[in-house]
């Protein structure tokens, strides 16, 4: 699920930390399933979440 800048702009620090990490983990297990031979579920899963991940770093950086 995407979330809004807006919304992720509300969140505190600890919570954007969470978030980047559960989408890194996501990540990973998408570029694995994709090393290993097999079809992403999505062909735009992967684009999502690092769609997701910039946005999140831009947020973190802002807030600096």
């Amino acid at each position: 699920m995407e979330m809004k800048a807006r919304e992720l702009r509300e969140m505190t620090p600890e919570e954007l930390n969470e978030k980047l990490k559960s989408l890194k983990e996501s990540l990973l297990k998408e570029r694995s399933a994709i090393a290993m031979g097999g079809a992403p579920a999505s062909p735009g899963t992967m684009h999502s979440i690092k769609k997701q991940i910039a946005r999140i770093l831009t947020i973190m950086e802002e807030k600096r």
